[in-house]
This record gives structure tokens, sequence and C-alpha cells, in this order.
């Protein structure tokens, strides 16, 4: 017995050693791979991706890989490489459907994978693209900043992401499936909120984990939407002229459109609007306070507007919008993504490396915006150093809403809502901090214990001596 014992053991330990062997020397079909670490089977370098940054440079699992492996570098974060050079990056992002497809961490591939496809973009595009925009959401998104500011002055103060969060997500929830938050009783921000803390969380769902409360709340908010499904389908003369109206009827001559299509469309797009921008926006309240140099520019620029109208209470125009110049820099400045993932349909040759078929490449925004050989002081909060950038170099360098084929169907409804939001902010309001909310960045941009501020109505701004004083 003890022989035969001994023997298995050997043959376990002699498994394990070469199962770690090749783990971390992945096959390559005889070319070589970038330089780098897979970590330790079976999780790799996850955990060291997900330790948390309080800064808002790039985050220190890209910073110490670039510094120590160069600007590409391999790695088990869902097993694959990651690129940071500027140029490869752009490359890869125009070669959608040639070289790399569309893809996410496993956590994300439930709710994404397979389900948009061009017509579906298409009917995104008519809903919140800029025709859409110009012609009716305008006006509505300047009346519900309005709203939501003048609510923000009753409170003593405001969690400003949380409070961006709800105003955000209600409305969009109206506008996709009708879902109004005052008849419902109940906001779907909550349930979204708890689904996002646990989105990056090590795929083990079992009761009391991060997984399992995501995979709990992601059921409710579908059944949520597939229930409000079948209340049009019993009662179709009570239309909402909403994008679920518009997609159900559709779904009648499109049979690839089903319903468990459709459900996870509309929940893919309240979870895009309901993280991002609310992020961006409370990033901006932080800087905008820090920078009063900045704030001071931000808040003459969107004077003027008000200034040059002939009725000053009217709404603002696509016009307007469109001369936003400098509050445009603002918001490019600024960006939350951590990385945009693409895997390989082909080998990929690159600076005499290869990047296997199948392996998957995650480009990281914020080694370009936060580039020093191409920026000096890249950490600084200033929107100006794009102001004389060609858009060839801006195509190539700012990549806050994805690029390439596979830019963000709802791009420019971000960057109207956020500009609609510190037009009015700015010209209406002034506010001051109660409690400062510290940066966690993960794997996406987050304020530890909440950033909270309070707001106040502003007299008229007027100039003296050509200068504007808040």
């Amino acid at each position: 017995m003890w022989p035969m014992g001994i023997s298995a053991i050997a043959f376990v330990m002699i498994y394990i050693v070469h199962w770690s062997y090749k783990w971390r020397n992945p096959p390559s079909n005889g070319s070589r791979l970038h330089p780098g670490s897979m970590g330790l089977p079976p999780i790799g370098e996850t955990i060291q991706f997900f330790i948390p940054s309080k800064s808002l440079d790039m985050p220190p699992f890209v910073k110490n890989r670039i510094k120590k492996y160069g600007p590409m570098f391999k790695t088990s974060l869902a097993g694959r490489p990651v690129s940071s050079d500027a140029d490869f990056k752009y490359f890869i992002l125009q070669q959608e459907g040639k070289l790399v497809e569309l893809w996410y961490l496993d956590s994300f591939a439930e709710v994404f994978l397979g389900y948009i496809h061009k017509h579906l973009k298409k009917l995104i595009s008519e809903h919140f693209g800029p025709k859409n925009l110009k012609g009716k959401l305008l006006p509505k998104l300047e009346d519900m900043v309005n709203r939501a500011l003048h609510d923000w002055t009753m409170y003593e103060s405001v969690d400003v992401k949380h409070a961006c969060s709800t105003i955000i997500l209600d409305f969009t929830s109206k506008l996709l499936f009708g879902y109004e938050a005052e008849k419902r009783g109940e906001s779907l921000s909550e349930t979204f909120a708890s689904f996002i803390q646990g989105l990056f969380s090590f795929p083990l769902n079992i009761p009391g984990t991060a997984c399992h409360r995501r995979v709990q709340n992601q059921k409710k908010i579908l059944k949520t939407i597939r229930e409000t499904m079948e209340e049009r389908r019993a009662s179709p003369a009570k239309s909402s002229e909403d994008f679920l109206d518009h997609v159900m009827e559709d779904m009648k001559a499109q049979n690839s459109l089903t319903d468990d299509l459709v459900t996870f469309v509309i929940f893919a797009l309240l979870l895009a609007t309901s993280e991002t921008i609310p992020s961006t926006l409370t990033l901006a309240i932080k800087l905008l306070t820090k920078h009063p140099l900045v704030m001071q520019e931000l808040a003459k620029e969107n004077e003027e507007i008000i200034r040059s109208r002939e009725n000053k209470e009217t709404s603002i125009t696509w016009k307007e919008y469109k001369s936003m110049t400098f509050t445009m820099h603002v918001i490019l400045r600024m960006s939350g993504s951590v990385g945009i993932l693409r895997r390989t349909i082909e080998d990929i040759y690159v600076n005499g490396y290869t990047i296997p078929k199948g392996w998957t490449i995650m480009i990281v925004p914020s080694s370009l915006h936060l580039k020093p050989e191409k920026y000096k002081d890249p950490l600084t909060f200033n929107p100006w150093r794009s102001k004389d950038l060609g858009p060839n170099v801006r195509a190539k360098n700012f990549i806050s809403f994805g690029g390439g084929m596979r830019s963000c169907g709802g791009a420019e409804f971000s960057k109207v809502l956020v500009a609609v939001f510190l037009h009015v902010f700015v010209t209406k309001y002034r506010w001051t901090n109660v409690k400062e909310g510290e940066i966690v960045r993960t794997s996406m941009l987050g304020f530890g214990a909440g950033h909270y501020i309070k707001v106040s109505k502003q007299p008229e701004m007027k100039p003296e001596n050509g200068d504007y004083h808040l």
C-alpha cells in the first residue's frame, strides 16, 4: 500500500507542476509572447487587478507592469494580454470583425454577449442619437436637471453620486420602458447600486457572496422589465411611444428579437447610464471645487450663452450645446473607464511578438489620457490641454466614449447630459463641500463614503470689469 500511496502522491505532484508550467507558459504556436506574468493558477493576477487605488492616475496594476515590461504585456486577468500603446490601440479599435471581436469579462458576458446587433444599435441611435436629442430629449434633459437641482437645495447635504444615479436612472428607465419611480414607489437606483458592487466580484455564486447578490439583483431588474413587456401585450392600446414600444413593434417582424434579447438590451442600456455618468458628474464637481480657474472659465462660457439670448428664460438649444467648446474640454478630461476589451479572432503580430487567436486585449484609456510622454503634468486637471489638438489626434488619444467601429451608441446622449447638467449647475447654483469623498478606483471610478455637498441658488452672475465673479 505504501508504494502505491507514494506513487499516487508523486503522480499528483507531477501533474500540478506540469499544469503550473503550462499555465505560466501558455501555448503560442511557436511564436514569441509579450513579456509579463500569468500569476498563480487558476486566478492569475485577478486579485492584484482589483486592488483599489485612491488616485486618478492609471491603475497601479497597469502602471507597474508598463514600467516593468513595457507598453504591451501579458497577464492572466481573464487570461490575456494588455495593451497600452496608443497607435496599437487605435489600430485595434478599427479592426472589429476583422482581427478582433467585442468581448467582456465573464461577469459581463451573460448580460451583453450576443445581444447587441446592428438592428438594435439602429434603434438605440434613433432614440438616443443626435436627431432625437436635438428634437425631443434636450429640453427634457434640462427640465430633469432643473427639477433635480432645485430639490437638492432643500437638503442639508446631498451625496452627489447617489443623487445623480437616482435622477438619471429614473429618467432613462422612463425613456426606455416607461418605468415611473413615483408611481411604482421605488427607484431602480438602489438595486443597480447593489448589482454594480458585485459586477467585478469573484464568480462564486453562493449565498452571502457579492456575486450572489449581483445575480439576485440582476434577476430582480430583469423581472421588472419582463413584467412591463407582458403588461404592454395585455393592454396594447396603452402605448407609451418609448424604446420598448418600438422594439416590441419590430418583434412582430423580426424573429431574432426575443423577449430575452430585448430585456437584456434594456438592462444593458440602464447599466451603461447608471454608473459612468453619475461618476463623471461627481468627479466634475469634486475637481471644479478645487480648480477655481477652470470653474471660472466654465461659468463664463455658459453664462455667455444665457446673455446672448433674446429671452433669458428659454431652454438650451442644440446650437448652444454645440458651442460649448470649453465645457466639452472639461468633459473629455474625465474618464472613469479602466479597460475596453476585445478578443482576437486571428493571430495578431506586433513588434516581433504574437497575440494568439482567442486571447483578450485590454485597451486602457487612462494610459492614453494620462501619458506623461505626451502631456506635461498629466494628472493636473487642465481642460485647456486638448484645445489645440486636431480631430485626428483626439481620435487616437481620447477614448472616453469608446472608439473605432464600436464607439458608444449613447456617447452623444452622455455628453449632452453632462453638458446640460454643468450648464445649469454653474449658472444657477453654488455649492460647498460638506464631506469630501475619497476616490476609490477599481474596475470603475467610485467615491468612498460618498461625496456630500450643500447646494443653494445663486444670484444672477454679473461681470465686473470684464471678469466673472462667482
